[in-house]
């Protein structure tokens, strides 16, 4: 062996020996050893940083922004919203949300559809009064196999295409990976549905559910009955078991700015009326989606060039301005395009309208706007701003867009008239300039750490090949196999690369082993 082979073996090593310790984090491994490499000049300087703008980088990179505005709009929430049922059976529950986990994550990325759809799987839970702990597992795996289908399913798919593309100067398309990858997501969906899931222990379902782990605080708010709801037209009491199905309690009517007496359960609701609610700020957002509502102020941040409205939490302190007076008082809405959306007082309910009641300190608001707009109301109102969660307002109006902007660039991409890494870049820049994806999320919605893993270790991989280091495991191996098929080979190498997966990245084993798979062919 050479010496910069010497190098960069013992490298490796090094860089196996920490992943599987799990002392420090996989990213800061990766980019410690690119140092390390640069510095014992087995990495050339000017290909330094060359992973980073790597295509399979930069594709990785906008999948990313793309399933965060596909998201964003509601899509999502569209396909989900008629597919869950707490009524069904655990097994059939736990097939269709399989099923579904596997064809998402074969459109988007495995990792972003399981971030996706990990809340309305606890939430389902939620409704069944079940332990989410039985549902989660499958998910996951769900996900994995769904990843195997396309090209963007999931991240080493992309390095495996690229490799090709630099061998043989065509990389896969969109859906070569289907036959094999579809075959083995759909038996594997069937088994997860019917057997594997009842190897879950049994000891993990019987602590935490869903409403346990989230436990969200309680708030009265207000939701509007817009023009061509679907609500319109029907009783109050028909919408109680959407309502019960989303953890939301319906307290009330508000008509011509009046409470309507009592629940209201036999009012028919119609255009201008507003529902009182009470539920936590995720099943307020989910109920108003599904039963065609809208907020107070909604229609201000309408239209295709609306920007992303999200939610925010504050206590009013002693102090605050707000502090015995309304958000009709300070003109709230008019002042600052913010709407008070909801008030949390200790569990107590109230008949007054949220937009009229006088505040104490110690209240929780639940307000909503445009996130600066949210943040300079909190501060000119003199509230205490709660630690964020997350809490974003689906863009319904956009849902279709989002999904015909996402399944025209890959339309594009599959046929060959754009190349992936520029359809995808135009999906997530027509996502920016449609406000679907807000530009202080655009960085959000990256998963840094696995950006700086593959930027760190393509470098490193390259040079492993450059070197020879790589043709010399090639060679051993196939050495070892001297006379078998080539079946046996393909079938050690797929073993190797199994077993490596098990204690390193995904990303990683595919970075090391597709050079060695080229260098063996």
């Amino acid at each position: 062996m050479t010496q910069d082979q010497i190098v960069l073996f013992a490298l490796l090593g090094c860089i196996f020996g920490l992943l599987i310790w799990g002392r420090f984090r996989y990213d800061l491994i990766a980019f410690s050893a690119l140092a390390v490499a640069l510095v014992a000049g087995v990495v050339p300087k000017d290909a330094a940083f060359s992973g980073f703008g790597h295509p399979a980088t930069v594709i990785i990179a906008l999948v990313l922004i793309v399933s965060r505005g596909l998201f964003a709009s509601g899509a999502i929430e569209l396909i989900t919203r008629h597919l869950i049922s707490s009524g069904r059976s655990l097994a059939a529950h736990i097939g269709i949300m399989s099923a579904l986990s596997a064809g998402l994550s074969a459109m988007m990325n495995n990792v972003a559809a399981l971030a996706l759809l990990m809340p309305v799987d606890m939430q389902a839970a939620s409704r069944a009064k079940r332990s989410p702990a039985l549902t989660l597992m499958p998910l996951s795996f769900a996900s994995i196999l769904g990843g195997m289908i396309t090209l963007i399913g999931t991240p080493p798919n992309i390095v495996i295409a690229q490799f090709r593309e630099s061998a043989l100067g065509d990389a896969y398309s969109m859906f070569d990976f289907a036959p094999v990858g579809a075959t083995i997501a759909i038996i594997g969906v069937i088994y997860i549905a019917l057997i594997g899931w009842r190897f879950i222990p049994l000891e993990r379902t019987k602590h935490n559910t869903a409403s346990e782990l989230t436990d969200l605080e309680g708030y009265v708010a207000e939701a509007l009955v817009p023009d061509k709801s679907a609500s319109i037209g029907k009783y109050v009491r028909d919408l109680h078991a959407l309502a019960e199905e989303n953890d939301v309690q319906i307290l009330g009517l508000v008509r011509r700015g009046k409470r309507l007496p009592g629940f209201a359960r036999s009012e028919s609701i119609r255009k201008g009326d507003a529902l009182v609610l009470e539920a936590g700020p995720d099943a307020i957002e989910t109920f108003v989606g599904a039963a065609g509502l809208q907020y107070e102020g909604g229609n201000k941040h309408a239209g295709a060039f609306a920007g992303t409205l999200s939610m925010s939490e504050a206590v009013v302190s002693d102090n605050a301005r707000i502090a015995g007076r309304s958000a009709l008082d300070v003109r709230l809405l008019y002042r600052h395009g913010v709407t008070l959306l909801g008030v949390s007082r200790q569990g107590e309910r109230f008949r007054e309208r949220v937009r009229k009641l006088t505040l104490k300190p110690g209240d929780i608001l639940l307000l909503l706007g445009r996130e600066k707009d949210v943040e300079d109301a909190v501060s000119w109102l003199g509230c205490l701003p709660l630690a964020p969660r997350g809490l974003q307002v689906a863009q319904r109006d956009k849902a279709w867009l989002a999904v015909g902007v996402f399944a025209l660039a890959i339309t594009l991409a599959s046929i060959g008239w754009l190349y992936l890494p520029i359809a995808l870049a135009a999906c997530v820049a027509l996502y920016v300039l449609l406000r679907i994806v807000p530009l202080s999320q655009i960085y959000e919605s990256v998963e840094w750490p696995v950006i700086i893993l593959l930027g760190s270790l393509i470098p490193i991989g390259a040079a492993l090949e450059s070197s020879g280091g790589t043709a010399l495991i090639a060679q051993q191996i196939v050495s070892w196999t001297a006379g078998y098929s080539p079946i046996i080979v393909l079938t050690i190498l797929m073993i190797v690369t199994m077993t490596l997966s098990d204690v390193l990245n995904n990303v990683a084993t595919a970075l090391i082993a597709a050079p060695i798979a080229v260098d063996i062919a």
